[in-house]
């Protein structure tokens, strides 16, 4: 699958699937998934935005069985434009099940430049089976609370802004423990009021049309309301552990080897 669109720079995207099938070839992986992350995925991009590519590969299965294994993260050149690297699939098993929300949050990339539905789909049932809701809900908690800290720029704010909106997606759906990863479908899936989505709509037209948006404080109505889910965010960090763990490490071993089998 691919969903790519319009407005990302035709020639930035033909170099990142260069880049994509250059480090398959290289380095012998099957790369079932690569998406976009970062602001242009999570839905506030600024003009001079990078590209953030991130993928998931998967090694040949003899590479597993090795006593010398390979690195497990795939980097490519660093530059002003382009951000590509990636993870092996083991490493991202092992964070999803400890509920590692960056890793959950690439499965629900809106921007995927090549991608196996039916791949996806399998690690999402692993991740539904296995994560704690809880983990996921202190990951958000405390990024947004590291934003919060010290100084506060329009262009900081937003990165307080978006796990704020993920804490408020979780409070308005108990049983579910993925949110969504870009901005707009956060606030239009968390039951959240109208001033609140007018006054970030406003705000991500201006970050869209501004290289720069300076020191300038948030509107109050968006500041009201991360302080307001940080402050019902903090009971995660008293909600213990649900699943067991030697269930869920099984879970995971077998979605592994059956995923590495795979032609």
């Amino acid at each position: 699958m691919r969903a790519v669109p319009a407005s990302l720079d035709l020639a930035v995207v033909a170099e990142i699937d260069r880049r994509l099938t250059a480090v398959g070839e290289a380095h012998g992986v099957r790369i079932p998934w690569a998406i976009e992350s970062g602001s242009r995925a999570w839905g506030f991009p600024s003009p001079d935005s990078d590209y953030d590519c991130r993928f998931l590969f998967v090694r040949p299965q003899a590479a597993y069985l090795s006593l010398w294994p390979a690195r497990d993260v795939i980097e490519t050149p660093l530059d002003e434009t382009f951000d590509v690297n990636g993870w092996d699939l083991a490493k991202t098993v092992r964070l999803i099940v400890k509920g590692n929300a960056t890793a959950l949050e690439w499965l629900r990339s809106p921007i995927v430049y090549t991608g196996d539905a039916a791949f996806r789909d399998r690690l999402l049932t692993l991740a539904e089976s296995t994560v704690e809701r809880a983990a996921v809900g202190r990951h958000y908690l405390h990024v947004a609370q590291q934003q919060r800290a010290g100084a506060t720029t329009l262009k900081k704010f937003f990165y307080a802004l978006r796990p704020a909106a993920a804490l408020r997606w979780l409070a308005t759906h108990p049983d579910r423990a993925l949110p969504p990863m870009d901005l707009p479908t956060l606030l239009a899936e968390g039951d959240v009021d109208a001033r609140v989505r007018e006054a970030a709509i406003e705000l991500v037209a201006l970050k869209s049309r501004t290289r720069e948006l300076g020191v300038g404080a948030p509107p109050a109505v968006l500041t009201r309301f991360v302080d307001d889910q940080l402050e019902a965010g903090r009971a995660f960090d008293e909600i213990a552990a649900q699943r067991d763990p030697v269930a869920v490490q099984r879970l995971a071993d077998r979605y592994f080897r059956d995923e590495v089998e795979r032609v």
